[in-house]
């Protein structure tokens, strides 16, 4: 089954605290650049390239999900094929065009009129002609071991490869009202041969298609490991001839300096199949890489391999969770950035030294030439802004999962002290499960997160969090507590946006999303700042780095453990002065 549902009501999509490929193998080409991005959440502008890699790789998904009809050779199957390949390179081509224009932050000097849409159609040739190679080998083992079980009208496989006119498989289906009743999409059918006859070139393809990524499917489409602290998302499973072939497309070529990492990357999804699939290992792993086409493969991990790969990944994730926490630092010091020499390296490699000399990438010399923000009352710097803190009260009240700003199942509880009411809360997903086996009795809870939540103060709990019985503190306990009624939740900032982003979409249930993310900087700290669906305006729309923001009322949160401020429509007055 290449997708499933993560234990301990974790969320499908993302997680900064779990382990991913894509976090794994940039952690291993930089730490530096891996906590920037992925915890951070600075990012660099968008690139024409990551716009193309999303959309052709949707585009060859909906190909293999095409029937063709009868079939009686490999030129008639070309033939067919070729003017799919032109009219899905246009499909991708227009939808990156709404990406790219969907942008808050592009990269400088780059247009999208400047990709051309041949280039589209020369790459998902490619990936057909790769594809193409496994029909070849379906066609010439009369089908594999599974073409009479499909001429039955049966599946040989619990969850069936996507396509079009069959019903898509949800990982949580009864979010999805009617999914049995609905119309999907294009009414198409496979042609089947009588049993017993030869394999036609149509029934090959419909034998050989791959397990892919559902576009027709809004939920993520992940594998879990058992204990949630891993996940990965398959572009691409091989099962037709008995075999479990693991790939990863990619839309460059092998000369990428990113190709390094694919090895990793295809290690990291074997393991993660093993550890779904009951010790399953898979058969093979390879990377198809669109520019060429070439075909890439690599020898699986083997069992001795799975165990070693269990300990080094655990390791890895540890690490990675214990990196830092609070309101984060930048830029580095010159000793503590990187060399920019790595693939992806961007603002990782930005220094600062004593004298206020800078090293920067060459497209971030806007940044040297910025004065430092002037930070006076009502404004306070980010440095100030409250951290973890220790309360008293009650607990009582256990509640959830239930969802939180971000849509993601969290557990709760109540904590009353005196005649203050306050919500205790998961940070994320999973960061405390065990909150509702603890004894509702009076408690200290010991550095959790002060943070707000539709104007109600809120105290976000997670693996840096303790809730211990009153009657079990220790005299010699020295703990510093904060009242419940003066905790801080709001604060006055300003600084520069140094990065920005837009993101939008769909949530389990259907519902549509949307979010705006940007980088405040105030000339020693950087904190995340978040406006979601009603709370994204104009103004915030209209940013661009090195706009000056100031902004009054913007609510505290936290998220990995790291600052977090959130927009709020009602109460946070901002405003903005464009520089650039």
């Amino acid at each position: 089954m290449p997708v499933g549902q993560p234990p301990l009501g974790g969320p499908l999509g993302r997680s900064r605290n779990r382990l991913s490929a894509s976090a794994l193998t940039t952690y291993l080409r930089c730490e530096k650049q891996w906590f920037l991005a992925y915890q951070v959440g600075l990012h660099g502008p968008l690139r024409p390239s990551q716009v193309a890699g999303i959309v052709l790789e949707d585009a060859l998904c909906e190909l293999f999900m095409m029937h063709p009809p009868l079939l009686h050779s490999k030129e008639e199957l070309l033939a067919w094929a070729e003017p799919h390949i032109v009219s899905q390179a246009q499909k991708a081509h227009d939808d990156g065009q709404s990406d790219w224009d969907e942008s808050l932050w592009t990269e400088d000097g780059a247009s999208w009129d400047d990709v051309e849409v041949e280039t589209f159609v020369d790459r998902i040739r490619g990936g057909f002609l790769l594809f193409l190679e496994e029909v070849s080998r379906c066609f010439e083992a009369n089908g594999g071991p599974y073409l009479e079980t499909r001429r039955s009208g049966n599946q040989p496989f619990s969850v069936p490869e996507p396509s079009w006119g069959t019903v898509p498989i949800f990982p949580r289906s009864e979010k999805v009202p009617d999914v049995e009743l609905r119309q999907w999409d294009i009414e198409q059918s496979p042609t089947w041969s009588s049993q017993g006859e030869p394999v036609t070139w149509n029934e090959a393809w419909e034998c050989a298609r791959p397990w892919v990524k559902d576009p027709r499917v809004h939920q993520p489409q992940r594998l879990y490991s058992p204990d949630g602290w891993a996940s990965g998302e398959l572009d691409l499973v091989l099962r037709w001839d008995g075999t479990i072939r693991i790939v990863d497309i990619k839309s460059g070529s092998s000369e990428s300096s990113f190709a390094s990492s694919l090895e990793h990357q295809l290690r990291f999804y074997s393991w993660l199949w093993s550890q779904t699939h009951h010790g399953e290992r898979v058969d093979g792993m390879e990377g198809w890489y669109l520019s060429g086409p070439e075909r890439i493969q690599y020898d699986p991990p083997s069992e001795v391999d799975i165990e070693s790969l269990t300990a080094f990944y655990q390791e890895q994730h540890r690490a990675m969770q214990g990196l830092a926490e609070g309101v984060v630092s930048f830029p580095s010091s010159p000793d503590s950035a990187c060399s920019g020499e790595a693939a992806g390296c961007f603002w990782c490699q930005v220094s600062r030294n004593e004298s206020s000399e800078w090293n920067l990438h060459e497209s971030l010399q806007w940044i040297s030439e910025l004065p430092l923000p002037s930070i006076s009352s009502p404004y306070a710097p980010l440095s100030s802004i409250q951290g973890r803190v220790s309360v008293k009260g009650t607990l009582s009240g256990a509640w959830g999962p239930l969802p939180n700003h971000f849509s993601e199942p969290v557990l709760g509880a109540v904590l009353v002290g005196g005649t203050q009411h306050i919500a205790l809360e998961e940070s994320e997903p999973g960061s405390f499960p065990n909150l509702h086996d603890i004894e509702q009795n009076k408690v200290l809870v010991h550095n959790a997160l002060p943070g707000v939540w539709r104007d109600q103060p809120r105290l976000y709990v997670d693996k840096g969090t303790e809730i211990i019985a009153i009657e079990d503190l220790k005299e010699t306990d020295s703990i510093e507590v904060t009242r419940l009624g003066l905790l801080r939740t709001r604060a006055n900032v300003k600084g520069y946006v140094l990065s920005i982003r837009k993101r939008s979409g769909r949530r389990i249930d259907g519902k549509p999303w949307s979010m705006v993310a940007f980088m405040l900087w105030d000339g020693t700290h950087v904190a995340e700042v978040v406006a979601f669906g009603n709370s994204i305006n104009q103004r915030i729309l209209n940013l661009k780095p090195g706009s000056m923001v100031a902004m009054t009322g913007v609510e505290i949160g936290w998220r990995s453990g790291l600052l977090q401020l959130r927009i709020d429509s009602r109460k946070t007055r901002m405003e903005p002065t464009f520089l650039r």
